[in-house]
């Protein structure tokens, strides 16, 4: 493997942040004789990339990926298998590349500790796992307790869906089983959640799948909020291709849960109760359970963090990226994840080689998938200004209103061609 330079490392991630076998490693064999030990957990759209690029940028660097599952099933476009326009194999990933391609130690193991004032971290196993860097990319965990009656025991049988795998496909077989005329619920969680347009994406998604097998039947969305993502851009769709096949409710119209009764297929709203024969209940969000546990989250949650290094604020040498960190005004996104891992790597190389960080850049993009053929999309560029990240103004946007088919069409084929490149360059 042709190595980069850290410069050129820097500048390629600042400028375009675009685009295993099971095993045990002691603290004594990994790192034996490198320039220092890396361990990352966590192999989604943050971590995976953030293991791929410090290896790739100084291979003296030992690097180890500590991923619970052997396969990743990918959140983006997961939507598409509840529509009937994709099977789940088609976003599901194995971590083979990572080890033979890119020389990533692959570790299927549960993190249950980290020892940051030891430099280690424990699997649920017992194994120890020793680092002079750590990079923690463990997504989100829920806030059941929100509504009352509400449990990770109710949502098998009442799935969010909001970590893609066995729920999408509990999910899309109960829309299936559906009768005609029936109804299905998504109640949307409240700020800051993982992918922001998604409950809306979700929304046209089973309408598209209605339209074409169950025609009678509605979707309605009980929002916790008053506004959401790209909100115009998505009303807009809804009417244009589903009429009025889909009813948004707002917090302030009674979309706000309070409470779920599994039993009788029942949520109940400040306002009214709403009996479905489809429940999708996405819940109030935090950081993924081995950052509550290692207490790297605030009274928020969520991660603080260093927003140009992503080191946390609460332990030294441990840097949090994705979906789980505080990140300005990024969203949480597997765009923005990827972007994050990606100035991680570089930081941590540099300090690994005694060098000072570069100067930090993001990127985000989010599509949307309204139909088959009808994509929209908000982007941004970020900066980091006075240490917080911010929007740099007039770069990115949204969609436009009055964009013409050919446009949304191509957007859909973006959307689809984003997330080959992206899954790419994580996973081969």
């Amino acid at each position: 493997m042709a190595r980069l330079t850290r410069r050129k490392f820097i500048k390629a991630t600042g400028a375009c942040a675009a685009l295993g076998t099971v095993a045990s490693f002691s603290p004594v064999s990994f790192g034996k004789g490198a320039k220092g030990r890396v361990i990352v957990i966590g192999g989604g759209y943050g971590g995976a990339i953030a293991a791929k690029y410090i290896k790739k940028a100084d291979p003296s660097i030992d690097v180890m990926l500590i991923e619970k599952n052997t396969q990743y099933v990918s959140c983006p476009l997961s939507n598409e298998v509840l529509g009937g326009e994709r099977d789940i194999g088609s976003i599901t990933f194995n971590y083979k590349a990572m080890n033979q391609n890119h020389n990533v130690k692959v570790v299927h193991d549960e993190v249950v500790e980290i020892d940051a004032a030891n430099h280690t971290v424990k699997g649920a196993g017992g194994n120890q796992y020793q680092y002079d860097k750590l990079v923690v990319s463990p997504g989100i965990d829920f806030r059941f307790e929100k509504i009352e009656g509400h449990s990770a025991a109710v949502a098998e049988k009442i799935p969010h869906a909001w970590k893609a795998g066995p729920q999408t496909t509990t999910l899309h077989k109960q829309l299936m089983a559906m009768k005609d005329g029936g109804v299905c619920y998504i109640a949307a969680p409240p700020n800051p959640f993982r992918c922001p347009p998604g409950p809306y994406e979700r929304a046209a998604q089973i309408a598209h799948y209605f339209k074409h097998h169950k025609p009678k039947s509605k979707v309605i969305i009980l929002d916790a909020k008053d506004k959401f993502s790209k909100q115009g851009l998505f009303m807009q769709g809804y009417k244009k291709f589903y009429g009025d096949t889909i009813e948004w409710v707002s917090g302030a119209d009674g979309g706000i849960i309070e409470a779920v009764d599994p039993d009788n297929m029942t949520l109940v709203g400040q306002v009214d109760e709403y009996k479905g024969d489809v429940l999708n209940v996405i819940p109030a969000q935090k950081a993924g359970k081995i950052a509550q546990v290692a207490g790297l989250t605030d009274d928020s949650g969520w991660c603080p963090v260093n927003q140009g290094t992503f080191e946390s604020k609460i332990h030294k040498d441990v840097h949090v990226i994705g979906d789980a960190s505080i990140a300005g005004k990024m969203p949480k996104s597997g765009y923005a994840a990827n972007s994050q891992g990606k100035v991680c790597a570089a930081v941590i190389v540099a300090a690994l080689n005694g060098e000072p960080p570069g100067e930090p850049s993001y990127v985000n993009t989010c599509y949307s998938i309204i139909t088959p053929d009808w994509g929209i999309s908000v982007a941004a560029v970020y900066q980091l200004v006075n240490g917080k990240i911010v929007g740099v103004k007039g770069a990115g946007g949204l969609s436009p209103m009055d964009a013409s088919a050919e446009t949304r069409a191509i957007e859909a084929q973006y959307a689809r061609s984003w997330f080959k490149n992206i899954t790419s360059d994580m996973f081969t």
